[in-house]
């Protein structure tokens, strides 16, 4: 991709010089609910090596999910189909429907409903020719569980430890999150979802490295990056990782489907943006401890902050 093609396609997620948590949702436009990008046969390879290499923490289900991961499958489908048709088809013969995905030169005859006629699970096959983690929230005594879902794109957090939790106790570890009230406001806006009225918000973390698969699980490898990062090497070394979230009410099941597809961007590249540049420049400058404390910005904040600085000064931006 070329690089000015790479900034204008960037879901760059800030519109203010101040950040805080936010319900920062916004309607989506069907069209834009699956999206492929330059980058999708290196990165659905990598999901599926992730996938091959580590099933236990890049895929889990619950056993009354089948029903619900069915119908994610169709939409997901229906959706690559109808706006992707060069590079996906789907025939539908009352319950034998064929998938074809045209990039990869793939084609799977399937029976709806029956299992046996997939490779894997519903949501694990589609969700190996999807560039989106794919997470499934069931709904029942009015609250959302994380009852099913693919995720080989975390940042930093398990699947396999948030299995079966409930929204508020998935959210329980943001500092600020329940004390402002903003856990009760999101989960009543996730609830008052309707079918065929997608969602979408933009979510962002800073990190060091270029490393997509940035698990909990696997902290240990990515994580000693933070304290390697220096004003000489943050340009290249730190990322600006947005995850644009998209939220779809499932009308049979009445469960929530919730795609997450992430976005890296080298401070480098950024800064090419002058208009990025200082307006990043202030929101590091500004966010409140326990905020970068939760990002895990601690440990090489100043140091992006005196790159952005230098960057900015070399411009002639005070």
């Amino acid at each position: 991709m070329h690089l000015a093609s790479e900034l204008e396609s960037f879901p760059y997620p800030f519109k203010e010089v101040v950040y805080r948590y936010s319900n920062n949702s916004t309607p989506l436009d069907l069209s834009n609910s699956v999206e492929i990008t330059p980058h999708y046969k290196e990165e659905i390879k990598l999901r599926r090596q992730l996938l091959e290499h580590h099933p236990e923490r890049c895929y889990q289900s619950l056993p009354h999910t089948l029903n619900g991961q069915w119908e994610i499958l169709e939409l997901v489908m229906d959706h690559l189909a109808t706006y992707y048709p060069e590079k996906f088809n789907l025939d539908k013969n009352c319950k034998k429907w064929t998938f074809e995905n045209k990039i990869l030169q793939e084609k799977h005859d399937f029976i709806v409903g029956d299992v046996t006629t997939l490779p894997c699970q519903p949501l694990d096959f589609i969700g190996r020719h999807v560039q989106e983690d794919i997470i499934f929230m069931m709904q029942r005594d009015g609250d959302l569980y994380l009852d099913a879902g693919q995720l080989c794109f975390p940042a930093n957090w398990s699947l396999a430890f948030d299995l079966g939790m409930s929204f508020r106790e998935i959210h329980k570890p943001i500092p600020g999150f329940k004390e402002g009230g903003l856990d009760g406001r999101i989960l009543q806006f996730l609830l008052q979802l309707e079918a065929g009225y997608p969602w979408w918000r933009k979510n962002w973390s800073l990190m060091a490295g270029n490393c997509l698969d940035t698990s909990l699980e696997t902290f240990d490898v990515w994580g000693k990056g933070r304290k390697e990062v220096t004003k000489e090497n943050a340009g290249e070394f730190v990322h600006l990782r947005v995850e644009v979230q998209k939220l779809f009410r499932l009308p049979r099941s009445g469960g929530i489907l919730f795609t997450i597809h992430t976005h890296l961007l080298s401070l480098e590249k950024l800064t090419l943006k002058s208009e990025w540049a200082e307006q990043f420049y202030q929101i590091i400058r500004e966010l409140p401890p326990h905020i970068v404390d939760y990002k895990g910005l601690s440990l090489f904040k100043d140091a992006v902050i005196d790159y952005l600085k230098e960057q900015l000064t070399n411009r002639g931006v005070s």
